[in-house]
């Protein structure tokens, strides 16, 4: 037993090193186990897809984990997700998933996905692995949306920058490559009624020149833009910010032109043809009463489409958060005074002479701003690119106006 006892206590002594002299054991650096890269994930067949999406991972090699970390977060689901989507105080959030399962998701919808990783110190891979799960935890994790300014890129972007210093916004103050409108309407060239409906909505807030750093909205834009991002290297020089790239999975399927299109000639082919056409039938059909029909209900038609739009434009300008849609020189086209026309154009009868007569007045306002719109375009005081909106109604707007008056010429009776 005492030999036990004795060798119990001097076994310690055997397997510490003598005092002052150091340990034979490497050491670790925490972090070293890590490795921070960002996913990028290029655009899908869904609207919320065309933007493209991205992620930041974190791979611990110690614990043998890899959690892909998603802004932009959201859920039709929601407590009044439609009503908070029209207001524009959308709340999304970020979360964190299994990277292999969040890219086999990506690869199933055929969207490419590209990988760089960071070539971070230690400390900052810790550093931005305990931001990351602060963030994710259920208290921190909601934020409020934002297409342009505040979405899952731009979060990414900024999570990055926090732990760099700054270095990515000092390095991205140079102009970018386009502005809000340019790239919404090369992403969504696919579909012309969607690029159209986008580009009526769209105000003047979304022309103005953006630098690199605000196009890094489109996580596309920073893959590429983070390729050329230097950072010390620890020697009194710099280094790329991107240790490594590569492709995890690449895709044809959704193809993306470098620009809008050129759809102008277009766009003024088919408004005067629509204004042409409306402009012909009020003259052909308003002879009759019962022919007054075949240009009254079309006219109709077209102009509750006009006024609700006009309401739609007015609307999101004045009363909600969207900040791209304020400004909008597009409510001079499409006016809530088209609204009241086409609700008044099936009451106007002979009978009716006030109605008759409102009717031929809201018909030449909605044309008196329509050419504002027009006047206001050659003045260097408001730019908006609103051109393909000009093209398609101002030639519809002057249609129906003649329409309107072919249709109710004369005088109705009893005027006096």
């Amino acid at each position: 037993m005492l030999a036990l006892l004795g060798f119990l206590a001097a076994a310690p002594a055997t397997t510490q090193a003598p005092t002052g002299q150091p340990s034979n054991r490497p050491t670790v650096e925490p972090g070293s186990e890590l490795t921070i890269s960002v996913l990028t994930m290029g655009v899908g067949a869904e609207v919320w897809e065309r933007f493209g999406h991205n992620a930041i991972v974190v791979e611990d090699r110690a614990r043998g984990t890899s959690v892909a970390y998603n802004y932009g977060m959201f859920s039709f689901t929601q407590e009044n997700f439609v009503l908070r989507f029209v207001q524009g105080r959308m709340t999304y959030w970020m979360e964190g998933f299994d990277t292999d399962r969040d890219l086999a998701r990506y690869v199933r919808r055929k969207r490419s996905v590209w990988q760089q990783e960071l070539d971070l110190t230690p400390a900052e891979r810790v550093a931005m692995r305990d931001a990351l799960a602060w963030n994710a935890r259920e208290e921190n994790r909601y934020y409020k949306y934002d297409y342009y300014l505040d979405n899952c890129s731009t979060r990414v972007r900024d999570a990055l920058d926090r732990i760099l210093g700054g270095a990515i916004e000092r390095q991205s103050r140079m102009p970018g490559s386009g502005s809000f409108r340019f790239h919404t309407q090369r992403l969504n060239a696919h579909n012309p009624p969607l690029y159209f409906g986008l580009t009526l909505l769209l105000g003047a807030t979304a022309d103005r020149p953006i630098t690199r750093w605000e196009e890094m909205f489109l996580p596309l834009k920073l893959r590429d833009y983070l390729r050329e991002i230097r950072i010390p290297d620890g020697a009194g020089g710099f280094k790329p910010l991107v240790r490594a790239e590569r492709v995890v999975y690449e895709s044809d399927a959704f193809p993306v032109p470098d620009a809008p299109p050129a759809w102008f000639p277009w766009f003024l082919l088919l408004g005067m043809a629509a204004g042409g056409w409306l402009a012909w039938s009020g003259r052909r059909y308003g002879t009759t009463r019962r022919g007054r029909a075949g240009f009254v209900i079309p006219a109709t038609i077209i102009a509750l489409l006009l006024g609700l739009a006009g309401t739609i434009l007015a609307g999101m300008w004045a009363f909600t958060d969207h900040v791209a849609t304020s400004h909008n020189q597009n409510v001079l086209q499409v006016t809530v005074l088209a609204l009241a026309l086409g609700l008044l154009l099936p009451l106007a009868r002979p009978s009716r002479p006030g109605v008759w007569r409102a009717v031929r007045l809201l018909a030449w306002l909605i044309v008196g701003l329509s050419l504002a719109g027009v006047v206001l375009k050659l003045l260097p005081l408001w730019h908006q690119v609103n051109g393909q909106v000009l093209a398609l109604l101002v030639p519809i707007n002057l249609g129906l106006a003649f329409g309107v008056q072919a249709a109710l010429r004369g005088e109705p009776a009893g005027s006096g």
